[in-house]
């Protein structure tokens, strides 16, 4: 379903303490992958609703972010903007998953499109 929640995203300073955390109050499991230069992603997936993953980045503010799905990530992402959307990363491909988009609404709040591959 568009437009729904589809992915959390949290970039952290800590990735073992998060994880440690996030699996100690919500009996997540978390699933590493090393992603090469940008280090380790690790996935998790909730009982109910999306899952997500995290990771650790100097590059990136930290704290959660959420991706919205859509089914037109270059019609939603030039919507967005024509909106008042700063646009941070414009639709780029996540290999063999789909696309994203990450930017600020109009107030600033940061939030993110996600197109997946079929």
């Amino acid at each position: 379903m568009a437009n729904s929640f589809v992915h959390l995203e949290l970039n952290t300073t800590d990735l073992k303490k998060a994880q440690a955390f996030y699996g100690g109050l919500f009996g997540w499991k978390f699933d590493d992958m090393d992603m090469g230069p940008m280090g380790i992603y690790s996935t998790f997936k909730a009982d109910s609703g999306p899952g997500g993953g995290a990771y650790s980045s100097k590059d990136m503010p930290g704290g959660w972010l959420a991706y919205v799905g859509v089914d037109d990530i270059k019609a939603a992402t030039a919507k967005a903007k024509s909106l008042g959307a700063e646009i941070k990363i414009d639709s780029q491909e996540i290999p063999n998953i789909g696309w994203m988009t990450i930017m600020n609404d109009p107030l600033g709040s940061r939030i993110a499109l996600f197109q997946p591959k079929v």
